[in-house]
């Protein structure tokens, strides 16, 4: 039986060039002719000006972010089938072998896995499902089952409330999709156990992409330690293994109280957790001389939209700026940014800014992002979002 016919969507020149060189997006001011019919969330064949085959994509009707490429054979030798999706499930699923010690991690990583708009987090043997495209928003329920069949989870959790959602037009929910009852449950981050709510913590119920980030604070971390922005106590619990006292500070009252649980649950009895805005503490250490042998800086992301990344870096920089002056000589901050607006160049080039008007000299220890299971897609920048410097001031 031939190939049905796709609906065509044809891009412009420059389109299809970045198309050809690796991004997989192309937004709606490079599409020259949209595909006819009722296209939401369906699959599309992609031509150049002179129809010259680029692939197949999802369309999306009503987002700016018009294509996301999926495959760059044309479908008569790849249809984009349930066992096209399996397929790209299993290829997710198996680059993750090396970290099969880990009972928390992200399975499926959007467009780095070659799968536009899907992110799936492991939280044991609970599953934490996010769509951001209208192509896989329209089939997460395929997705579900599918990976339900491939890793045996009791649950899965769709977290379809995040605003990126707005981005696309698309409803907010957040609801089961297999399974029944609560959805909470523990994973470890190293030697420390975490409870997690997958139905209703933040984001996908955690903050997976910086656990390699935790541990590796935690080898380094001495002394009077301050965590700030700690939400479940990622960092906090990882420097509690190596510091004399850890102060966690949390907005939020109940990842607060959440971080106080997971403390006492790994006894660590010199955790301390302090429900307070961040900005407030630091002012208040500023004032009465408090000083600290390391600081971690992890904030939400600040800059949601490329708009507004001049107020992020001023906010950026007030924290760096402060969290200097609270380090005793030698002391080390782990400085994070979770902006995909914000290139890693900015970023330190924000943070040596900081140090200047500071008048703290520092060192820059080490420059990470992101674990093996939240891979970059080159040819992307928006997927190596997560930037970490470890830096000692002098």
């Amino acid at each position: 039986m031939p190939p049905r016919t796709l609906p065509t969507a044809r891009v412009s020149l420059k389109g299809a060039k970045s198309l050809r060189r690796g991004n997989p997006w192309l937004y709606r001011t490079e599409l020259l002719e949209p595909p006819a019919g009722d296209t939401r969330g369906a699959v599309v064949a992609v031509v150049d000006p002179q129809g010259n085959p680029i692939g197949q994509a999802f369309y999306a009707q009503r987002s700016p972010l018009a294509i996301r490429l999926l495959t760059r054979r044309p479908a008569a030798e790849e249809p984009v089938d349930d066992a096209f999706f399996r397929h790209r499930l299993e290829a997710a699923l198996a680059r993750r072998a090396p970290l099969k010690h880990r009972d928390g991690l992200r399975l499926v990583h959007g467009e780095a896995d070659l799968l536009p708009g899907l992110f799936v987090d492991r939280y044991g043997a609970g599953l934490s499902l996010q769509t951001l495209s209208e192509g896989m928003d329209a089939r997460k329920e395929l997705v579900a089952r599918m990976l339900v069949e491939r890793t045996g989870a009791s649950h899965v959790v769709c977290r379809d409330d995040a605003s990126g959602r707005d981005f696309e037009g698309l409803k907010r929910e957040a609801m089961l999709l297999h399974g029944s009852g609560e959805a909470r449950f523990t994973y470890h981050e190293g030697e420390n156990r975490f409870e997690v709510d997958l139905l209703g913590d933040m984001k996908t119920g955690a903050f997976l992409d910086q656990v390699d980030n935790h541990l590796r604070a935690g080898e380094l971390a001495r002394g009077e330690a301050l965590d700030l922005f700690s939400y479940h106590g990622g960092f906090a619990l990882a420097l509690s293994r190596t510091c004399d006292s850890v102060l966690a500070v949390e907005q939020d009252p109940k990842a607060a109280e959440r971080a106080r649980e997971n403390a006492a649950r790994n006894g660590r009895s010199h955790v301390t957790v302090e429900n307070a805005n961040a900005f407030d503490v630091l002012r208040r250490f500023a004032d009465t001389g408090r000083r600290f042998d390391t600081v971690v800086l992890d904030p939400p992301g600040l800059a949601k939209r490329r708009e507004g990344l001049a107020t992020a870096l001023r906010a950026y920089h007030e924290l760096n700026l402060r969290a200097l002056k609270c380090l005793k000589p030698e002391g080390l901050l782990v400085t994070c940014s979770c902006s995909g607006k914000l290139s890693r160049e900015a970023f330190e080039a924000m943070v040596i800014s900081a140090s200047e008007d500071a008048r703290r000299p520092v060192q820059i220890l080490e420059r990470r992002g992101a674990g093996l299971d939240h891979p970059v897609l080159a040819g992307l920048p928006e997927t190596e979002y997560l930037k970490a410097l470890y830096v000692r001031a002098l």
